[in-house]
């Protein structure tokens, strides 16, 4: 799977070593930057992963910040974007199961390495149930259009 990886500087070290995670199980990687763990703005990032999302050009995404919430914040305004903040496991396999996120979001402050690790994988292998959730995926897709 491709998949279009971000983050600002406070994201910068779990970014990449998700990315090696990535790179060892398998996947494609996009690393949309930051390269640095100088300051930046993580607005930036998160376009520009929810835009490879977005067009096709990634399958999913992957953006890290302190909290993770401002990239799901930014990543979201991007038409066709569901982003999630992961906390714990079973929450990642229902934002994937039932919401069909496309990109999953990352407290780096507040998320170890081997947490990461391990709500990453679970991002990347539940699948979406379809289902009753198509349905609510659909309105919020016709709430994005009526914006």
């Amino acid at each position: 799977m491709k998949i279009a990886i971000g983050a600002d500087h406070a994201g910068f070290e779990l970014k990449n070593h998700l990315g090696e995670v990535l790179r060892q199980t398998g996947h494609e990687v996009c690393d949309l930057g930051t390269h640095s763990a100088e300051s930046t703005d993580y607005p930036d990032y998160a376009a520009r992963v929810a835009k490879a999302v977005a067009s096709g050009a990634a399958e999913r995404g992957v953006l890290v910040c302190g909290t993770g919430v401002g990239m799901s914040i930014a990543a979201n305004k991007v038409q066709g974007i569901r982003a999630a903040v992961g906390i714990q496991i079973e929450q990642v396999r229902l934002i994937r199961g039932h919401n069909d996120a496309n990109v999953l979001t990352l407290g780096a402050r507040f998320t170890d390495p081997e947490t990461a690790r391990e709500l990453l994988l679970a991002f990347l292998d539940a699948p979406f149930e379809g289902g009753r959730h198509e349905r609510r995926v659909a309105q919020i897709a016709r709430l994005e259009e009526q914006e």
